[in-house]
């Protein structure tokens, strides 16, 4: 059995913005590591494989180099998708530790 590298961190209500293809999108993260996100999004696909996501916070956005790593197709849509943070800047890595206080 595979184990992952970093722990999932299980969250609701953390929105994130994003652009792909010219479309502006936005999402929320249902589960969060040191290395990836998955967002639940209604998208229309062909989807660029790297983008950046931006996650508001008080000090302004995040903003998190990323690539799609899968997707997530429910009837005739994709509604979410798994990506893998590119860089991890400090500023991530301190918003993931600080999610897991609440575990």
């Amino acid at each position: 059995m595979h184990k992952r590298a970093f722990e999932r961190i299980f969250v609701t209500n953390i929105e994130v913005k994003f652009s792909c293809c010219n479309e502006n999108y936005t999402g929320k993260i249902t589960n969060i590591s040191e290395n990836g996100m998955f967002i639940r999004t209604e998208c229309n696909f062909p989807f660029e494989p790297r983008f950046e996501v931006l996650i508001p916070r008080k000090e302004g956005d995040l903003k998190v180099p990323v690539k799609v790593a899968r997707m997530i197709k429910t009837k005739d849509f994709y509604d979410g998708i798994g990506v893998e943070v590119l860089e991890q800047p400090d500023e991530y890595l301190e918003f993931v530790n600080s999610l897991k206080i609440y575990l």
